[in-house]
């Protein structure tokens, strides 16, 4: 089954994902991750935990809640995709989109989690859009 190598203690899994303990512990609790194997001094932790701690901490700097990642993990188990995949929306539901004013008379409105955008990523489309806007405008008055 697992190989001796496989095994990673709790300090090395903090090391690893550079979380403290105390939050390793509490995202176990709260069914985010899986528990160890084994048992008190015994247990043992895997790459995939590994890899759970890494897709909680990316979807959190994606801007989603620990509750939104916790209907992500109960509904589909494991995922391999860095962001998640949108939710149904439901009446009622909130949502935050991003406002950014690329110039006069000029908005653009993005939705990160339903275009399934990290920060990075609606950093570089503002930085694109606001470019093609400055050529566009460059352009017009050159005529």
């Amino acid at each position: 089954m697992s190989n001796e190598d496989d095994r990673i203690g709790i300090d090395e899994l903090c090391a690893l994902v550079n979380l403290p303990r105390r939050t390793v512990r509490y995202y176990i609790q709260e069914r985010l991750v899986d528990r160890p194997a084994g048992a008190k001094r015994g247990a043992y932790y895997t790459k995939r935990h590994v890899e759970q701690l890494m897709t909680i901490r990316t979807w959190q700097r994606a801007g989603l809640s620990l509750e939104r990642i916790r209907e992500l993990v109960s509904d589909e188990g494991e995922s391999s995709s860095p962001l998640p995949p949108p939710r149904q929306r439901r009446p009622g539901d909130v949502t935050l989109r991003t406002h950014v004013t690329l110039g006069p008379g000029v908005e653009l409105v993005i939705d990160p989690q339903e275009a399934g955008l990290s920060a990075e990523a609606v950093r570089a489309v503002v930085r694109r859009a606001a470019s093609l806007i400055n050529e566009a405008r460059k352009e017009d008055t050159e005529r």
